[in-house]
């Protein structure tokens, strides 16, 4: 028996329980304010964050509306992440174990592993980027690699054979254990900000001051400027509607609800925007010294003549994408994939199918343009996972009050039993929530083409721009109308 179940009085299924889905206990909870901006600080100042602001710069806006963009959506985004992280804080459970309030013990299943899946995406993606890395190493000392190429649907043989030897090093990791990161992370937390820093005065620098970067005119004007704005706003928001969601993953250890409320508004949002602004910055110089706008910070770094600038440069992303990844986009799909069987996934063979499907959603075909990167990706995805809060909060705030019973989260027999263990009433609030949003999807990855369609199917279509707000308001409405008289005061009392 685990040192948490010798401290924590719970009787559980054996099929809904295990030493990583067992509450935390108050003794063990010793995260504190400081914690938890550390957290945001650490997991922001990471490629994506750059090429999210970058992105933004090759889309056609100017330094202040990327900026002003990447704040506005970290702010919005912070409010699910402190009201779900209330339900970790005070009861000490993970995500996957929250859901099955509102989800059902079986049900809670669904929305654990589509943002498990997610997760397998965004570590694909790092994985492409510290494969890359490598690539651009070897390149440095061979010129006449050629540059790689995402046109076919697989990558040139060289770029993806070290794109799967960086995926093998990630595995490794996961087999030598989480603890074996930290070592990692603390590289990451030192080397990575004073990397950034160098690569900000070099832009500046070749670019002869900050005057001709933040005079870099907007190429979007008027109507084109809000086209391209919600969208873009909505693929801010969707790159932490991940964590939006699994928060409590982490929330779970604070010592009080002060300490996660605090720490995360200090972190997220401030963390987020110096580091874009940097991106945004480097970005807009490339387009005064190159003559052409690069987003991408590894295809950057590989145009410095210098060989050991270069192989300095990428050892250094090819690590602290490393501690990243395993940080960020192991840990929490190792959880939601340990709740589909407690007894039979643990966290290493979790982190081993979160590594196989990473690889099978094609990342190099993600990362391959801004477009792809904001609008099918993290819009994308942030259609799915929006309904899910949605339904989260409704339930845990106007339905339940903030009352559970952490008894009934680990028992089929329970309140939470529903039908089989599924709430019907959120798979429809989920699948309405979704629904709206599919013909915007299926338009933005080609399947359909709207362009002579009926006026009516084209603006059904523009809701895609603002997925995760129809998503989130459409499911948690809709969750409250269909719950709101099935849950008792005596229930909430259990």
């Amino acid at each position: 028996m685990t040192e948490l179940f010798k401290e924590e009085i719970l009787t559980g299924d054996p099929s809904l329980i295990n030493k990583d889905l067992a509450p935390v206990p108050q003794s063990k909870r010793k995260w504190g304010t400081w914690n938890y901006a550390a957290l945001w600080i650490s997991m922001s100042l990471c490629i994506p964050t750059y090429m999210l602001a970058s992105s933004l710069i090759g889309g056609g806006m100017n330094w202040w509306q990327a900026i002003l963009t990447i704040f506005l959506g970290n702010t919005i985004v912070l409010i699910p992440m402190i009201l779900n992280g209330h339900a970790g804080a005070k009861y000490g459970i993970p995500f996957p174990v929250f859901a099955r309030a509102s989800f059902g013990t079986a049900g809670a299943n669904i929305p654990a592993i589509l943002r498990a899946i997610v997760a397998c995406g965004w570590f694909g993606i790092q994985t492409w980027i510290g494969g890359s890395a490598i690539y651009y190493i070897l390149r440095a000392w061979a010129p006449s690699l050629p540059a790689i190429s995402t046109d076919s649907l697989f990558p040139n043989t060289v770029p993806f054979i070290c794109f799967m030897a960086f995926w093998l090093l990630n595995m490794f990791i996961v087999y030598l254990g989480v603890e074996s990161i930290r070592k990692l992370l603390v590289f990451k937390a030192i080397f990575l900000p004073v990397a950034a820093l160098a690569l900000l005065f070099w832009a500046i620098s070749a670019a002869h001051g900050l005057g001709p970067i933040l005079h870099q005119p907007s190429k979007l004007y008027g109507s084109s400027f809000w086209k391209y704005f919600f969208p873009a706003l909505t693929g801010m928001v969707g790159f932490w509607a991940t964590l939006s969601l699994n928060i409590p993953d982490f929330t779970r250890y604070a010592k009080s609800q002060k300490a996660q409320i605090t720490g995360q508004a200090i972190g997220l949002a401030p963390s987020m925007t110096m580091f874009a602004f940097i991106g945004v910055v480097v970005t807009s110089a490339t387009a005064i010294i190159y003559g052409s706008t690069i987003w991408d910070p590894v295809l950057l770094a590989g145009k410095f003549e210098n060989k050991m600038m270069v192989t300095f440069a990428m050892l250094a992303i090819a690590i602290s994408t490393l501690a990243t990844n395993i940080a960020a986009n192991i840990v929490s799909p190792a959880n939601d994939f340990s709740n589909l069987s407690p007894k039979k996934i643990n966290f290493k063979l979790g982190g081993y199918i979160t590594g196989v499907i990473g690889i099978l959603i094609f990342p190099w075909k993600l990362v391959a343009d801004p477009s792809g990167y904001i609008f099918t990706w993290l819009v994308g995805y942030s259609s799915l996972l929006g309904p899910v809060g949605g339904i989260l909060i409704a339930d845990y705030y106007f339905i339940r009050r903030q009352q559970l019973s952490v008894n009934d989260l680990y028992s089929h027999k329970g309140q939470f039993r529903y039908n089989n263990g599924v709430n019907p009433k959120a798979i429809l609030a989920l699948l309405l929530g979704i629904f709206p949003n599919v013909p915007g999807f299926l338009a933005q990855v080609k399947v359909i083409h709207i362009e002579n369609s009926a006026q009516w199917f084209k603006n059904w279509a523009g809701l895609y721009d603002y997925a995760w707000f129809v998503g989130f308001f459409v499911s948690g409405i809709v969750y409250w109308l269909l719950m709101k008289n099935t849950v008792t005061a005596e229930t909430l009392r259990r």
